[in-house]
């Protein structure tokens, strides 16, 4: 039987390419989305198409019950990464208590509860990587709620690896700019990107190493891997 894996907010984005990279490594995959099924269905027949068994399963991660139904449907776990993320905008002057909550919830206290329950499941060599950014090093004062949450998780992925080694170990990933969203502008993505010392945005496969890299190495745990081009450095 092969390992398995949980991936959160896998239906598209990066979460999507993590689950990928887990199928080909040898895992099969359960495979969490919120809102967006028609992309996790896509992903979950891409994942197929490698051989490789795909549950999916909807859940509001915001909702500590729904993470407990969530971790019930499987048996064993062998790696969890926890890659659902909101990241509302807002400023320090006028920020609702809803933003801050929105991002709380989401982006650090169900990393938490997953990684409380999903151990659990765990034995000897489980891996546990939550996905933060490099902004959790920044004052991004437009979105001060993500910012601080990523900050928190990265603080979290090292308490967490602490307490549960020797058993299981505990890293994160933070990547820099690789998929443009939405709520950037495109000359603001351009602005950005002019900033960054090696003046590209990642490939997706440059953020994906970094998972490869965690599967590989036993012998570390505690860290966040940057994967930036050098935007943390200004």
């Amino acid at each position: 039987m092969a390992p398995l894996a949980l991936v959160t907010g896998a239906a598209h984005r990066l979460g999507k390419a993590f689950a990928l990279t887990l199928a080909q490594q040898g895992f099969d995959l359960i495979l969490h989305y919120h809102s967006a099924e028609e992309a996790a269905r896509q992903t979950q027949a891409e994942i197929e198409s490698l051989s490789r068994a795909v549950t999916l399963v909807q859940a509001d991660l915001t909702d500590p019950q729904q993470i407990l139904s969530l971790i019930a449907t499987f048996e064993s776990l062998h790696v969890l990464v926890n890659s659902a993320a909101s990241m509302p905008h807002g400023s320090v002057d006028s920020l609702s208590i809803e933003n801050w909550d929105a991002s709380l919830d989401l982006n650090l206290r169900a990393p938490f509860l997953l990684a409380q329950e999903g151990a659990k499941k765990m034995t000897e060599g489980g891996l546990i990587v939550n996905i933060t950014d490099v902004g959790a090093q920044k004052a991004w004062s437009r979105y001060p709620s993500y910012t601080v949450s990523k900050a928190a998780l990265e603080s979290l992925t090292r308490i967490l690896a602490r307490a549960l080694a020797p058993r299981i170990r505990v890293n994160a990933i933070a990547p820099g700019f690789v998929l443009q969203s939405d709520i950037v502008p495109p000359e603001e993505w351009d602005r950005l990107i002019g900033r960054v010392p090696l003046k590209r945005p990642a490939r997706i496969d440059e953020i994906t190493s970094a998972l490869e890299f965690l599967l590989k190495n036993e012998y570390i745990t505690g860290q966040t891997i940057v994967v930036d081009g050098g935007y943390s450095l200004i």
